[in-house]
């Protein structure tokens, strides 16, 4: 199967590392040309245009998409990945103030609408797609911090609805919810994954050796950046050319529920 997007324009937000990384990569060697976007000042990928804005800003989202226009002349695909929160700090409803909040609203929904609203013009006149990186805990609200796994779900359900507006018009929305994945989430020497080995007093090899079978991970391993970067690109192809409205769990059956 060929998955070549030659002559595509595609924008992907959040990618200096992790998934958003893996996509913006893979997309390049598509031969998309690829237009990312993060706080990060040099471009993460090789062969990608790099803007260096503040995706969780009322301004950032439009500056990101301004330049693949004035660069590329359009926008044929969109992948909003940019968000977090899961593991930052105390987690507790009680704990968790309006500033905890309206920070993982912006960053995992709010960011997510104004890039695609900024897009949108021209996805409509290309016939174009949009593919938002969610996660399952949109779909076990307990699983992880109440302020992130509802902005979750409700970028989830954002995905849904806009498939329903848009696909009649051309453009298909579709949603990817990774479970865990091996990112330096988990497995940097900075990331939630050392803080909670730290606290568990064991070594973070550790860790990353016992979280699949603690999390029902039935494949028995984390989730890698680059499957989810794979299921992105086949949907932005044209052998997806029906697949809209869908929302693919790829969490190695950690989700139990149909």
């Amino acid at each position: 199967m060929q998955l070549r997007l030659d002559g595509q324009v595609a924008v992907v937000t959040g990618s200096s590392r992790g998934i958003g990384r893996a996509i913006a990569e893979a997309l390049v060697e598509a031969g998309a040309d690829v237009v990312t976007g993060a706080r990060a000042p040099e471009a993460p990928v090789r062969g990608a245009s790099h803007a260096s804005v503040d995706l969780g800003s009322p301004d950032g989202p439009q500056a990101l998409v301004d330049l693949a226009l004035q660069r590329f002349g359009g926008v044929d695909l969109l992948v909003n990945n940019v968000g977090g929160g899961a593991g930052n700090g105390a987690s507790d409803f009680l704990s968790l103030d309006d500033a905890r909040w309206e920070t993982a609203l912006n960053l995992n929904l709010l960011s997510a609408v104004r890039t695609t609203r900024a897009a949108m013009p021209s996805l409509l006149e290309r016939g174009g797609s949009v593919v938002n990186i969610s996660s399952n805990a949109a779909h076990m609200p307990s699983a992880g911090p109440v302020h992130y796994t509802a902005a979750k779900a409700a970028l989830t359900s954002f995905g849904k609805a806009l498939s329903e507006e848009f696909g009649p018009r051309g453009v298909r929305v579709n949603t990817v919810s990774p479970g865990p994945v091996l990112t330096d989430l988990w497995a940097g020497p900075d990331g939630y994954g050392a803080r909670l080995a730290k606290q568990q007093g064991i070594s973070q090899e550790e860790l990353l050796r016992r979280l699949p079978e603690a999390m029902g991970i039935t494949t028995g391993s984390l989730v890698r950046p680059e499957e989810i970067a794979s299921l992105v690109v086949y949907l932005a192809s044209p052998h997806a050319a029906s697949v809209n409205g869908a929302d693919f769990v790829v969490d190695g059956g950690a989700l139990k529920s149909l």
